[in-house]
C-alpha cells in the first residue's frame, strides 16, 4: 500500500453517519491536508487511525465533504515520496496539516513557516529541532510525541521479567535516527543494575540485522529490545528471527505482537490521533500551534502473546498477565 492507494477508503466510509449534536457551522469549507510516512506494509493499520482520526473530527463538528476537506497523501516511508508530498499538500493551501511520524513533519516544515503543522508518532521534537520547547513551541508546529525517553528502561525490566534468565540483550535500533539511539542509552544506563550486557545491533539493511541477530544466538542467555524509528519496516525478518533462535524480545509496538512475537510495552497510538483531532479542531477555531504545548502520550499498552511465551518455554509470571492490557492466547 502506497501513497494514495489507501485514499478511496475514505471517500465513502463516512457516509451515513450521524452529524453531532452541536455541528461546527464555517462561513468557508475549511481544508486540512494528512501527510503520512510509514512502511507500505503497515498502511491498512494506518487507515484504522486515520479512520479515528476522521471520526472525531466529525464529534467535534467537522464532517469531510461539507464543511471541511480533507486531503489525504501517503508516502508509504520513501524520503523522496515524502517531500514530493509535502510540497504537494502545501501548494493546495490547508489550514492545517496533520503528519504523522518522525519522517514527515522536517520536510513540512521546509515548504512553510506558515501553515500550522500538528504531528502524531514524533520521538524527540525539540532534539530534531522540530519546535523550541515542549511547553512553548514557539513556531508553526505541535503535536503529540509517541515516546519519553525514559520508557526505554521499561523494556529491559519487562524482559527481565518474563526471562528471568537473561543476562545478555541486543538492542536493535536505527543507528541514523535520534529515536534509536536515545533510547538504547537509556536501556544502557540501567543495564548494570539488572546484570545484563547490552550490544547494539543496528538496523540499516536486513542482511546485517539477520546476520548480527544470528551471531548473537549463538551464546546462550540472550534476549532482544526492538527501539522505535526505523525498525518497524524490517519486522517481518525480527520476529521469525527471534523466535527461531528462542530469543525472548520485547517490542515498541502492538502490531509486532499480533505478528508473533512475544511481548511489546508502548503508547495507546489510537488515542494519539484523537487527541490530534482535538489539537486540529482547536487550531481550526483560531488557535496557535506556538501556544499549544507538545504532549507526551497518557496512554500505554503491555500486550502478551501467550502462544510465543509457551514456543520459548517461558511461564509468564502472575502479575504481569493481570497487568496486560491485552493476553493474545
Amino acid at each position: 500500500m502506497r501513497r494514495r492507494d489507501f485514499i478511496p477508503f475514505f471517500a465513502g466510509a463516512m457516509v451515513g453517519w450521524p452529524l453531532a449534536a452541536h455541528a461546527q457551522q464555517a462561513d468557508r469549507v475549511r481544508r486540512i491536508g494528512v501527510l503520512v510516512a510509514v512502511p507500505a506494509d503497515i498502511g491498512q493499520q494506518q487507515v484504522r487511525l486515520l479512520s479515528v482520526f476522521q471520526q472525531v473530527l466529525q464529534q467535534l463538528g467537522w464532517t469531510d465533504g461539507s464543511n471541511v476537506r480533507i486531503d489525504y497523501r501517503s508516502a508509504g516511508g520513501d524520503a523522496n515520496d515524502v517531500r514530493k508530498y509535502a510540497a504537494e499538500l502545501v501548494a493546495l493551501g490547508p489550514d492545517v496539516i496533520l503528519t504523522s511520524g518522525s519522517l514527515s513533519v522536517a520536510p513540512v516544515l521546509q515548504v512553510t513557516r506558515t501553515i500550522p503543522i500538528v504531528f502524531v508518532q514524533v520521538t524527540d521534537p525539540v532534539g530534531g529541532g522540530l519546535v523550541e520547547s515542549l511547553a512553548r513551541p514557539g513556531g508553526n508546529a505541535t503535536g503529540f510525541t509517541n515516546f519519553e525517553y525514559s520508557l526505554s528502561a521499561k523494556w529491559l525490566e519487562l524482559l527481565k521479567e518474563i526471562a528471568s534468565n537473561v543476562t545478555r540483550v541486543a538492542v536493535i535500533r536505527d543507528p541514523t535516527r535520534g529515536p534509536g539511539i536515545g533510547q538504547f542509552a537509556v536501556i544502557q544506563s540501567v543495564g548494570p543494575s539488572l546484570g545484563v550486557e547490552l550490544r547494539p545491533i543496528n538496523a540499516l539493511n536486513r542482511v546485517e540485522i539477520e546476520s548480527a541477530i544470528e551471531a548473537f544466538a549463538r551464546s546462550s542467555n540472550g534476549g532482544l529490545i526492538v527501539t522505535s524509528g526505523g525498525t518497524g519496516q524490517n519486522r517481518d525478518l525480527i520476529v521469525p528471527l527471534a523466535a527461531r533462535h528462542r530469543l525472548p524480545a520485547v517490542y515498541p509496538f502492538k502490531y509486532y505482537v499480533t505478528e508473533g512475537g512475544l511481548i511489546s510495552y508502548g503508547p495507546n497510538t489510537i488515542d494519539l490521533y484523537r487527541r490530534a483531532a482535538a489539537y486540529i479542531d482547536r487550531i481550526l477555531k483560531g488557535e496557535k500551534p506556538a501556544d499549544m504545548p507538545v504532549q507526551a502520550p497518557t496512554k500505554y499498552e503491555l500486550i502478551i502473546n501467550l502462544k510465543a511465551a509457551k514456543a520459548l518455554g517461558l511461564t509468564v509470571p502472575p502479575p504481569l498477565l493481570v497487568r496486560a492490557d491485552e493476553v493474545i492466547e
